[in-house]
């Protein structure tokens, strides 16, 4: 699913500033999905040209105008034909899993120090979806909140749980420099 359609989905719920859109896809959708400014006003943009949503401009005092999005029927339409067609294969893209691709190179006081904060990361995005899991949501949205909680509960454990492995790769490759 690419920025549009999910920009198609968030207005699904209703009307929202592009500054809303992003703060959901920095809450709710942080741990699958990540879209800055510079992918979502122009997908929004895209989507007012194409009919999909329309833009409603709010005047307010000392600052630009606010910027409401609505979908369209047309939008919505176009919205549940997406969520029809099979999802495609989930990707995985990781500099952690790069850099543990090569472990043994580097110094194990600094590999434990990357060990150490990609566990307090992921106990942080952890956290915050179980501060989501309080906000009133759809029994939808509480499925992906879990799933993605589920996911950093087993990264963490699996990092806990195994990083001695990498770790005495490292000291190993260590020692045998030092010799």
């Amino acid at each position: 699913m690419d920025v549009r359609t999910l920009c198609l989905g968030i207005l699904t719920k209703g009307d929202a500033t592009g500054y809303e859109i992003k703060k959901v896809m920095e809450t709710r959708f942080s741990h699958f999905f990540d879209a800055s400014y510079g992918s979502i006003y122009p997908a929004l943009n895209k989507l007012t040209a194409e009919g999909l949503i329309t833009r409603v401009n709010t005047p307010q005092s000392g600052r630009p105008d606010k910027k409401i999005y609505s979908i369209t029927a047309s939008g919505r339409l176009s919205f549940l034909d997406s969520l029809q067609k099979m999802p495609g294969e989930d990707r995985v893209r990781s500099e952690f899993l790069a850099i543990m691709a090569f472990a043994e190179l580097l110094p194990a006081r600094h590999l434990s120090k990357v060990l150490d904060q990609r566990i307090a990361t992921y106990e942080d995005h952890l956290a915050e979806l179980f501060d989501c899991e309080n906000e009133p949501m759809s029994e939808s949205e509480r499925f992906v909140c879990g799933y993605g909680a589920a996911v950093y509960k087993a990264i963490i454990n699996y990092v806990r749980e195994n990083r001695h492995m990498v770790e005495g790769a490292a000291l190993l490759s260590e020692t045998r420099a030092a010799e």
